[in-house]
């Protein structure tokens, strides 16, 4: 067990910095006061963007040669892995999660520094044959300044999982964290403050409410705009960024389906459904929270299914409990509001259904919907708590109709033991990563992002890494020839 602050700041400019409004942050366990965070106002955004501008302007990001950047960003790996238990346990505190899931959020932190530091002297542009009197070649050069929104759910990786990349690639940043769990994300600048990168060249502000956020996007300071979370803020910022071509890269959650079939291995299956909507208390935007089962396998795997929810662990997050709190209050009242909803629209709670009522904080139960339909609210729209939705299917080709059909296309899962099946679905559904026997198969290695209403462009892997650059060319004459 770490001390925990009372009171955390942002970091501007290289310097921590207070501001005379506090904000509290609770602890979902218990419902409580945990610390307070400065709570950043549109003059600090301001002051971040300026601070990120010089930055980038000044080409200390860039005028040294690229193995300084791979130097900068293995450093902050170090430092980020010194700080796993602290950090861990702070995350834990906050956000309601397991423990040793915090553990591995900062773990994955520092995995994503590694891997882009490993690319940061390798971004290679190419020549391009125009015949006799001509040289052409493209370079690849920063954005500039990448304004990074963060969400609460993951907010330690997933930051580093855009921050990571926007360094390699030259980039000042600033990050906004979200109000309802900053603290990791300052024991996560605290490190990368050790690692010595120039002054500027990473800011973290925490602003309440949708001032601070629209002001990254509206003040036309920001050369890029990275943003995860809702759709509807989502769409807000791309409105705002569109009056300006503002670059984004959007992840905007999903609606994912698991396609069941009959000849799945039940306990590969089950072990996915455990990870793919109880973890993290199924606030998860690629969650599997449509399971699609063969109708002959349908009333076994329900069954199981509520066997299992119903035989997790739950408690707060320093024990390690299968199931922890969601992150507040109110997202825990919307959560029950659809789950009503789903009774009144003839769904059957398998399970769960509803908040637990002897528990300090803010517990739901571990819930099974049966006998949903594709049109039923539960099934189309992202709930984001420990709510799965099961639906029957009968053939191949109903099962990727329903699976498709929904505007969002983060991920979706195919459990068969038959390969041509497996593939034949991976080509056909409408996802950004599809998952084969396993429910988050992949890694940091590997490209993460949607279709439709679950965005657009690709965080993980190499392919990342041209999110944050743009493509120049540059035409030669050559005289003479």
């Amino acid at each position: 067990m770490h001390p925990i602050a009372t009171h955390w700041l942002n970091f501007i400019d290289g310097e921590w910095v207070d501001s005379p409004v506090p904000l509290t942050v609770n602890n979902p366990g218990s419902g409580e006061p945990l610390a307070t965070i400065a709570q950043a106002s549109t003059a600090d955004a301001e002051r971040a963007l300026q601070a990120a501008r010089r930055c980038a302007d000044s080409g200390e990001l860039t005028r040294a040669r690229p193995a300084q950047r791979v130097t900068w960003l293995l450093r902050i790996a170090e430092e980020i892995r010194a700080v796993t238990e602290e950090g861990a346990w702070v995350l834990c505190q906050e956000n309601g999660k397991g423990l040793r899931d915090a553990r591995d959020e900062f773990v994955e932190a520092a995995r994503y520094f590694e891997y882009y530091a490993g690319m940061a002297d390798k971004i290679e542009g190419t020549s391009i044959p125009l015949g006799n009197g001509y040289m052409d070649f493209t370079v690849y050069e920063p954005m500039g300044v990448s304004a990074q929104i963060v969400p609460w759910n993951f907010p330690v990786s997933i930051c580093a999982r855009s921050l990571a990349p926007a360094l390699a690639a030259g980039n000042a940043v600033v990050i906004k964290s979200p109000e309802l769990s900053p603290l990791g994300l300052c024991v996560l600048l605290q490190a990368i403050e050790r690692a010595g990168l120039p002054r500027g060249a990473v800011n973290l502000i925490c602003g309440q409410g949708r001032e601070v956020g629209a002001y990254l996007v509206e003040s036309r300071m920001a050369d890029q705009i990275v943003f995860t979370g809702s759709v509807p803020t989502g769409q807000s910022i791309l409105r705002a960024a569109a009056a300006y071509a503002i670059p984004s890269v959007m992840e905007l959650g999903g609606k994912s389906a698991a396609l069941a079939f009959a000849d799945a291995d039940r306990e590969k299956l089950l072990a996915s459904v455990k990870s793919g909507i109880f973890f993290n208390a199924g606030q998860v935007c690629s969650a599997m929270s449509r399971l699609l089962v063969q109708r002959d396998i349908y009333e076994d795997v329900v069954a199981a299914v509520v066997e299992l929810a119903e035989g997790l662990s739950v408690g707060r997050g320093q024990d390690d409990p299968d199931l922890t709190p969601v992150i507040s209050a109110q997202q825990l009242a919307g959560i029950q509001a659809i789950c009503r909803q789903a009774v009144d629209e003839g769904a059957v709670v398998a399970t769960g259904g509803e908040a637990y009522s002897d528990r300090a904080g803010h517990f739901m139960r571990p819930t099974v919907f049966r006998d949903v339909t594709p049109q039923m609210r539960i099934a189309r729209e992202e709930v984001f708590g420990p709510v799965l939705a099961v639906i029957p299917f009968d053939s191949e080709e109903e099962a990727i109709a329903i699976a498709n059909d929904t505007d969002f296309g983060l991920v979706a899962g195919v459990f068969t033991r038959d390969i041509d099946r497996a593939m034949r679905c991976a080509r056909r559904l409408r996802a950004g990563q599809v998952f084969i026997n396993e429910w988050y198969a992949g890694g940091i290695e590997t490209p993460f992002g949607g279709v439709g209403l679950s965005g657009f462009g690709r965080e993980k892997g190499q392919e990342a890494l041209y999110s944050y650059v743009r493509t120049k060319n540059v035409a030669i004459r050559v005289a003479g020839e």
